[in-house]
């Protein structure tokens, strides 16, 4: 988990608290954690307190979003750290059209993995 630097938390619209993701996906909050840990979720320190906050587009409804996990998967084995994920997946990319996060909300998923993948080379 990482602390976020100003310019990648403002590229992010909203953001959960573990205890909201835990809520949202009908979890415990123990799971939403071990969710982090097993990279299935980005979460970094932000705010006074320095709580864990996950992006609120990450999460449809009650459940991850689809395309979300391969994503982040794709990211780190092209070394992204989880700032430079987040900065990725919520900079505008004229391509696709929108952001790779707004992509992956709206079922568009096979055209981010194949612009994550396209990052490797």
């Amino acid at each position: 988990m990482t602390e976020i630097d100003a310019k990648t938390d403002a590229l992010v619209p909203a953001w959960l608290t573990l205890p909201d993701v835990a809520e949202k996906l009908d979890v415990p909050v123990t799971r939403a954690r071990q969710l982090v840990k097993e990279g299935q979720l980005i979460a970094v320190r932000r705010g006074e307190e320095r709580t864990l906050q996950v992006p609120a587009d990450f999460i449809a409804s009650d459940r991850i979003v689809k395309g979300l996990v391969g994503t982040i998967t794709l990211l780190k084995d092209d070394g992204f750290s989880d700032e430079e994920m987040l900065e990725w997946l919520f900079t505008e990319d004229e391509s696709l059209p929108g952001t790779p996060a707004q992509a992956l909300r709206e079922n568009r998923g096979t055209e981010v993995k194949r612009r994550a993948q396209a990052l490797a080379v």
